[in-house]
């Protein structure tokens, strides 16, 4: 299992965006190991996309999409979920995260049925914060390396060739014209 190396980040985020499906994500959580293939992702840059939260200026929260790419960029969102994205950028741009949308879930579905509580598969890990809450993501893996065997970390996945469609992002209200939301299907 390659764990994708810190210069796979190291571009523009869109084809990072892009070339992150297909791979795959893997959680240990005590004693279980859960993974799933990336099936959707969303690009977010620095000063030239509104939507992006470094878009304004380093804060706190974002502080992370302005340092080391390969890190695990994760924020609270609406009160309730939580978010995984990767940070990823050409090293002349100083912000920019991948947000993880839907994985195909691959080991440890019943770990993962069981963090969310269901156990149709279909909407299993179709959404940001239903990833984050099936693979057990939280405020905890926020900063860790990504590039790095840890607690959780991505590695080459399918091997396939996969059409990748391109739409808007989901959920925006500014930067709409950007067609930086990603999908394939396995």
């Amino acid at each position: 299992m390659n764990i994708l190396p810190r210069e796979f980040y190291l571009k523009n985020t869109v084809t990072v965006a892009k070339n992150l499906l297909g791979k795959r994500i893997v959680r240990k959580t005590g004693r279980h190991e859960i993974s799933g293939i990336i099936i959707e992702t969303e690009a977010y840059r620095h000063k030239d996309d509104p939507a992006s939260h470094a878009f304004r200026k380093i804060t706190e929260r974002n502080k992370v999409m302005f340092g080391d790419v390969g890190m695990a960029y994760v924020y609270f969102t609406y009160g309730m979920h939580y978010c995984f994205n990767v940070v990823a950028r050409n090293p002349k741009i100083k912000a920019g995260a991948v947000l993880i949308r839907a994985i195909q879930p691959e080991k440890g579905i019943k770990v993962m049925q069981e963090n969310r509580r269901m156990i149709k598969f279909a909407n299993l890990t179709n959404g940001p914060a239903k990833l984050t809450q099936a693979l057990e993501i939280t405020k905890e893996q926020h900063g860790v390396d990504l590039t790095k065997h840890s607690k959780l970390f991505i590695t080459e996945g399918i091997k396939k060739q996969v059409k990748i469609s391109a739409s808007p992002r989901i959920g925006i209200k500014e930067a709409t014209d950007k067609l930086w939301n990603f999908k394939i299907k396995i």
